[in-house]
């Protein structure tokens, strides 16, 4: 599936003389759809997509802003961007979501087909994890901390679009990073009262990423909704106090 500008330029290079056989292999467009083009550019009705909402000529906020602030936390954690190996020139959206939490799955699926332009996502499965996976030449749009390597490996900012988003829903944000790259444990530890050991438990939030950046987001969020938090060592962030694991447990809860 291939947007009216990206159609437009395969033909632009067409009227510039060029053979549709160089045209194709440049662009990784076959030579039959740029022939069609010709006589009709626009794609049929059961085939347009919705425009991308960062490629208008006024740039737009996704529509359902949580689901793009939940995503957008899957991404930054399980999340990477690629293009296609074949002749289309779009990129494919995958998120590693493990087979353990089946409900997760089910979310990230849905964020995942509400954020898309093409309202599409489906399920690859593999050792342990299932892959959710969604198409579109618009990833990169979206989600501008696309980019060579790996993300701890390079600098991870939000654009000031996406910072408001993040703004407006940070539980959202906070969910899906702590669904990609956290969890909520049982701690245990014991004490000696009136000359006898007993055990204690008491619940936590761990949040794991190599990115310091990413670290800085979710703690940056957290502190936006008033969340106490300490960082373990360079890549854990615990959140252990009663009253912030409570906060936790009403907007994020256990994976499940």
């Amino acid at each position: 599936m291939y947007d009216v500008s990206t159609r437009k330029r395969a033909l632009a290079l067409v009227g510039q003389g060029r053979s549709l056989n160089s045209v194709s292999k440049e662009t990784g467009i076959s030579r039959a759809a740029i022939r069609a083009w010709r006589t009709r550019i626009k794609p049929l009705p059961r085939m347009q997509v919705a425009p991308c909402v960062r490629c208008r000529p006024t740039p737009e906020q996704p529509e359902d802003a949580g689901a793009y602030s939940y995503l957008l936390g899957l991404y930054l954690g399980d999340g990477c961007i690629s293009a296609c190996a074949d002749r289309r020139t779009g990129h494919f959206l995958r998120i590693a979501c493990a087979d353990a939490w089946p409900g997760l799955i089910d979310a990230c699926e849905a964020a995942m087909r509400s954020v898309n332009p093409g309202k599409s996502a489906y399920r690859v499965q593999a050792q342990g994890y299932v892959s959710v996976v969604g198409y579109s030449s618009h990833w990169p749009c979206l989600f501008p901390q696309h980019g060579p390597g790996k993300k701890h490996e390079r600098s991870i900012t939000l654009a000031p679009w996406q910072q408001e988003i993040v703004d407006a829903h940070p539980w959202e944000f906070i969910r899906g990073l702590i669904h990609s790259d956290g969890c909520r444990i049982t701690n245990w530890t014991t004490r000696l009262v009136a000359g006898e050991r007993k055990r204690y438990e008491y619940p936590r939030y761990f949040f794991t990423n190599l990115s310091s950046d990413i670290i800085r987001l979710f703690t940056k969020a957290l502190d936006h909704v008033g969340v106490e938090w300490r960082q373990a060592n360079a890549r854990n962030i615990s959140v252990a106090r009663r009253a912030s694991v409570a906060l936790m447990d009403e907007h994020v809860g256990p994976k499940h």
